[in-house]
C-alpha cells in the first residue's frame, strides 16, 4: 500500500503525547530489517456470525496474583441469567495461544508512538511458547490490512513490524469492528487481541457504541495500550456526541473481557506489558455449544463458587440460546 499524505498538523494535545515518549526514543533499541511482502485484506464488517461453539475466555486474579489452579467445577457459568453447563474446559499455563496485534498506523503515530507499538510487539515475539501463533493487521485511513496472517514464523513477524510507517488519518472504530473477522482464523482456544493506538478517531463510519457490538461477537479479550489517552482533557467529537478517548478504550476493553492500560511513559508501558503477558499464560477457557433459538445479542457471566476473586471475562456474544440452557 503506497503511503498516502493528510492534514497532519499537530494539536497541543498530540504535542504533549510527544513529549510523554521522549523517554522511549532514547532508551529503545529498534532493529532494521528487509521490508515483507504484505496481504491485502479488506474488512468485512460483519454484523451477524453464525454461532455453534462459544469459548469464554477468563482470567481469575485473587489478591497480587492469580487463581491458577481452579478446576471446572469452581466456575458458574451464566447466559442471559440461566446456568449453563460447560463443555470444554482449559486451564495450562503453557498452553499455546493465538493473539491478533492491531496496530494504528495514522499519522498521529509516527515517531516515538509507532517505536512504542513495535517494542510492545517484539515484547509478545520475545516470549512465545511452543505453539503460539501471531497475526499482524494495521489500519489508517480507511485502509486496513493483514500484514501478517497467523503464523509461528517469528522472522516474518519480525520484518513486519520493523517495517511500519505511519500516515493518513485514523479509522479507529472500523479497526475494532474488525477485529472477529480476523480473530476467526486463531486455531488455539486460548485467544486475544492487542490494540495499539493513540485513542484518536477522525475518519470511522462505525460509531464507538456499534464498534463495541460487533467485537463482542469475537471469542476473545481485547487489551488496548493507549499511547498517550490518560489525558483526562481530550476529547473526541463525533458530531452528536463527545466521548473521552480513555473511556472509549476503557469500555471496549471491559466489554470483551480485556483491560486498557493508559501509557504516559516507558515504566507505564513495560508494566502493561507484563500485566497483558500474565494475563494471557493464566487464562482460562470455558466452552459451550448452542442451540436452536433466535440469533441476538445475550450476556455472559462467570463466577468463582468461593473465595474473594475478581474475574474478567467477554461480557457477552451474538447467536442462538446455549444447547443446554432453555428459552430464546
Amino acid at each position: 500500500m503506497s503511503p498516502m499524505v493528510h492534514d497532519l498538523h499537530l494539536s497541543p494535545n498530540a504535542m504533549r503525547r510527544s513529549r510523554f515518549f521522549s523517554q522511549l526514543l532514547l532508551l529503545m533499541l529498534l532493529v532494521t530489517v528487509p521490508a515483507v511482502a504484505q496481504e491485502e485484506a479488506t474488512p468485512t464488517f460483519e454484523e451477524e456470525v453464525s454461532v455453534g461453539y462459544v469459548l469464554v475466555p477468563l482470567v481469575v486474579r485473587s489478591g497480587a496474583g492469580y487463581a491458577d489452579r481452579l478446576d471446572e467445577d469452581d466456575f458458574r457459568l451464566l447466559v442471559d441469567g440461566k446456568p449453563v453447563k460447560v463443555d470444554s474446559f482449559e486451564r495450562r499455563a503453557d498452553a499455546p495461544a493465538s493473539v491478533v496485534f492491531l496496530q494504528d498506523l495514522s499519522g498521529s503515530m509516527e515517531g516515538t508512538s509507532l517505536q512504542a507499538s513495535q517494542q510492545a510487539v517484539q515484547f509478545f515475539l520475545d516470549r512465545s511458547l511452543k505453539g503460539d501463533e501471531f497475526a499482524i493487521a494495521t489500519f489508517a485511513s480507511d485502509a486496513g490490512q493483514v500484514e501478517v496472517p497467523y503464523t509461528a514464523e517469528m522472522s516474518v513477524l519480525r520484518e513486519s513490524v520493523a517495517n511500519w510507517k505511519a500516515w493518513g488519518t485514523t479509522a479507529l472504530h472500523d479497526a475494532v469492528a474488525w477485529v472477529p473477522n480476523i480473530s476467526a482464523e486463531g486455531r488455539n482456544p486460548k485467544r486475544f487481541a492487542v490494540l495499539i493506538t493513540d485513542g484518536i478517531d477522525n475518519a470511522s463510519k462505525f460509531t464507538p457504541e456499534k464498534a463495541r457490538e460487533i467485537v463482542r461477537q469475537a471469542q476473545l479479550p481485547v487489551y488496548v495500550i493507549g499511547l498517550g489517552t490518560g489525558n483526562p482533557y481530550e476529547l473526541s467529537d463525533t458530531g452528536d456526541k463527545i466521548y473521552r478517548y480513555a473511556d472509549v478504550l476503557n469500555l471496549l476493553a471491559s466489554v470483551s473481557g480485556g483491560r486498557y492500560y493508559a501509557i504516559s511513559n516507558l515504566e507505564d508501558l513495560q508494566e502493561a506489558l507484563v500485566a497483558i503477558h500474565n494475563d494471557l499464560r493464566h487464562q482460562y477457557v470455558l466452552g459451550f455449544a448452542t442451540g436452536e433459538g433466535k440469533s441476538r445479542l445475550r450476556d455472559v457471566k462467570v463466577e468463582v463458587k468461593s473465595g474473594d476473586r475478581t474475574v474478567l471475562f467477554r461480557r457477552g456474544y451474538k447467536g442462538p440460546p446455549p444447547a443446554s440452557s432453555k428459552g430464546g
